[in-house]
């Protein structure tokens, strides 16, 4: 083995290493050492056009992602399997000869770029300190501005915040409801929202003689269908059974799950098919952990009576 093979075998074993301490360092949240996938970033931004931009000098820090390798790089790009070996070597050991290689093709989407081709290449710019590489840049557009840092749950709850802030601007839902936690844990879920309010206008409007405004329909909606799923929601505290979603997650759910119902079993009640949707898909831990809250609220409520007759000023007896 020469020098320069040599140098190319020990930088690959330190980047073998690097990648496998910081694969410990992050074992309690592995998403923070995944690099990203960009067909799963594309899914979630769904970018409309695409715009070639080019030769241009890109900041390595900026690569978070890669088209069809995330598996085999890190966060940081630091090869994580052994069979990498010999393409990296070989392209280290180019770079150690001061031999140039082409330029690495980029997707450009949120102001970070994924690796549509030369993933080796830039794994070695990086575990060698580099900060730039020369590209050729495609750009998608996208509304969502990603920092470096995101894991696929941060974009999808960026995501989210957008489509609550246009939504509500959109339909002036705050000001007309006055509630500002219509929140989703999952994209697209405004669009259904939204949709719901037309179906519920367009029913409304059949015994109606002029069209009623949408603004109309959607208070409407809020208070005659929304809130009372809602009510049953909070009252059988299923969010206990499904972890990390939030009730407007569970009101479209159990819609659908309704109307599936509806069909199959001509079941009519939403309270019935609310809970046969947290009995089928719900979490059998928050079931019980549901259980024990109804215990522990029984008790502090009878705790609660105990201590407002003790507080309760006593009338003084009559004197003799």
């Amino acid at each position: 083995m020469n020098d320069d093979s040599l140098q190319a075998s020990q930088d690959f074993n330190r980047a073998r290493n690097r990648a496998t301490l910081s694969r410990i360092q992050h074992f309690m949240n592995t998403d923070k050492d995944n690099l990203l996938s960009f067909n799963a970033v594309k899914e979630i931004l769904k970018p409309k056009n695409e715009v070639y931009r080019g030769m241009q000098e890109v900041p390595l820090n900026k690569i978070v992602g890669s088209e069809g390798r995330n598996h085999d790089f890190n966060k940081y790009f630091l090869p994580r399997s052994e069979f990498l070996r010999t393409r990296w070597e070989r392209v280290d050991m180019a770079n150690i000869r001061d031999i140039p290689l082409p330029a690495i093709h980029l997707y450009e989407i949120g102001g970070v770029y994924f690796v549509r081709d030369g993933n080796h290449r830039v794994s070695v710019a990086r575990a060698q300190g580099g900060e730039e590489i020369d590209a050729e840049v495609t750009s998608l557009s996208t509304e969502i501005n990603i920092d470096p840092s995101m894991t696929v749950d941060d974009l999808k709850a960026a995501v989210c915040e957008y489509e609550k802030k246009v939504f509500y601007e959109k339909t002036r839902f705050g000001e007309l409801t006055g509630d500002l936690n219509l929140t989703f844990t999952h994209t697209g879920s405004y669009d259904v929202i939204y949709n719901h309010i037309l179906v519920h206008k367009y029913f409304l409007n059949q015994n109606m003689e002029e069209e009623i405004p949408f603004d109309e329909a959607l208070v409407s909606w809020y208070k005659n269908v929304y809130s009372p799923i809602i009510k049953i929601i909070d009252d059988d505290m299923l969010c206990l059974n499904f972890p990390g979603t939030s009730p407007s997650d569970l009101y479209v759910w159990i819609v659908k799950h309704w109307h599936h119902l509806k069909k199959e079993n001509g079941v009519s009640s939403i309270a019935e098919a609310a809970r046969d949707f947290s009995a089928k898909y719900g979490n059998s831990k928050g079931r019980f952990f549901r259980f024990i809250a109804a215990i522990f609220l029984k008790i502090a409520t009878i705790l609660s009576k105990i201590f407002m007759r003790q507080s309760t000023p006593r009338q003084h007896q009559a004197k003799r």
